[in-house]
């Protein structure tokens, strides 16, 4: 009784449902060990030894530890946990199985460690490996490219509670056949997303909302103001896009891992001395702590952002394992905010939308993406068309600029 097509699409609904289902599930195991071992370096240690784990020698302690343990971990584990997080992109071929347990161990460290960076690169890497090596045995004949787009698209989901992310996505990744439409194509990611978003709200629901004004009313300076802060976002993020080979190259000039990343986790450590406790971490709990305390200056949210931004270069141009998107969104609210405080008469709203969605540009050079972490941070309608015009200036700007990667095949040259 059902087309053709239907039945293709029913013959992925069950296994799109399963392993979105999975996906969600490695995520929110990796999430948990982290919290479980941040609880214990940054709370129940220095409580049971009188120590303020805000004091200078234990911000550098924990955090060259970090990096010391990860390093360990890329030089004698099997695998190496994976190839080199600055050659690599949020979606990419799987990686050997032997990788996995390496990648997670040190995603983990990094996290619970303090480690300016987020899970969803590794997770998306640990989860494609899964998913294809389970695939490739059990339906040999279905094209590993398969397994890849919904491995992907479930965690994807499963990262932000809901489908439209991966959705968004994928809408450009898969829009190349004109014999099959474009929602047919769909249909099977976006049952995987749905299915990790759903399976991960059954433990807790992921919220990137802040608490801002606000936003009623569509006003038109605030499209040239929001303009202009979209292009600060980007101009900021050049700088950082700029330094990142050079740290990059430094630090793989040390050839020892170890010593490589524990120098990393050190500098991270001297960084926090400047930015503070709320700049370490993957961002996301710290950027609404930013939101709700109205005590920082312009001077101190300066810092902040230029704290955060240089610990993202530094822990990703290092070797840590972890990605580069929750750090970028942390770096946009933080120079939002300066810059509403700067000119309390641009909402913050705008400020803040308009520098997350510049920042996260710069970091992945996806528009739908930066669109959806705009409005997942500041969930107001009344935003859309007005980053929508936003952003294509700063499209416009960022067209034919370098991508934040390192090219593994020609490492770039001194000049």
């Amino acid at each position: 009784m059902l087309h053709p097509r239907a039945n293709a699409m029913l013959a992925f609904a069950l296994p799109a449902l399963i392993i979105g289902s999975a996906s969600s599930l490695v995520l929110i195991l990796v999430i948990k060990f982290a919290e479980a071992l941040q609880r214990l370096l940054w709370v129940n240690i220095p409580a049971a030894l009188n120590i303020d784990s805000a004091s200078p020698w234990w911000l550098l302690g924990i955090l060259t530890l970090a990096g010391v343990a990860v390093g360990l971990i890329v030089r004698y584990m099997p695998g190496h946990a994976g190839p080199d997080p600055a050659t690599e992109s949020l979606i990419g071929m799987p990686l050997p199985l032997a990788a996995v347990p390496g990648l997670g161990l040190a995603l983990i460290i990094g996290l619970a460690g303090g480690v300016s960076l987020g899970p969803e690169n590794p997770i998306t890497a640990i989860n494609i490996a899964l998913v294809v090596a389970a695939g490739s045995r059990l339906l040999p004949k279905v094209p590993r490219m398969d397994w890849i787009i919904l491995a992907a698209a479930g965690t994807i989901g499963a990262m932000f509670g809901t489908p439209v992310a991966a959705a968004l996505i994928f809408s450009q990744t898969l829009a190349g056949n004109n014999e099959v439409p474009l929602w047919d194509r769909l249909f099977a990611p976006l049952m995987a997303a749905a299915a990790g978003a759903v399976t991960t709200q059954l433990f807790f629901t992921p919220n990137f909302a802040l608490r801002l004004d606000a936003y009623d009313i569509t006003r038109l300076p605030d499209i040239f103001s929001g303009a202009v802060v979209a292009l600060i976002a980007i101009a900021l993020g050049m700088v950082a896009l700029w330094c990142f080979p050079h740290a990059h190259r430094l630090f793989h000039s040390i050839k020892n891992p170890v010593l490589m990343l524990g120098l990393g986790g050190f500098a991270l450590g001297v960084l926090a001395l400047f930015g503070g406790e709320i700049t370490l971490f993957k961002g996301l709990d710290e950027m609404k702590r930013l939101a709700a305390d109205d005590g920082y200056s312009v001077a101190a949210l300066l810092t902040i952002t230029l704290t955060k931004l240089a610990a993202l270069v530094i822990a990703a141009a290092s070797g840590f394992r972890g990605g580069r998107i929750f750090p970028a969104v942390f770096v946009g609210v933080a120079l939002g905010l300066m810059l509403h405080q700067h000119v309390p008469a641009v909402p913050a709203a705008i400020t803040v939308s308009c520098a997350i969605m510049g920042l996260v540009l710069v970091v992945t050079r996806d528009g739908w993406l930066s669109l959806f972490m705009a409005i997942a941070v500041v969930p107001d309608l009344h935003l859309l068309p007005v980053l929508c015009v936003v952003m294509l200036p700063a499209w416009l700007v960022l067209a034919g600029k370098p991508l934040m990667l390192v090219n593994k095949r020609q490492p770039p040259r001194g000049d």
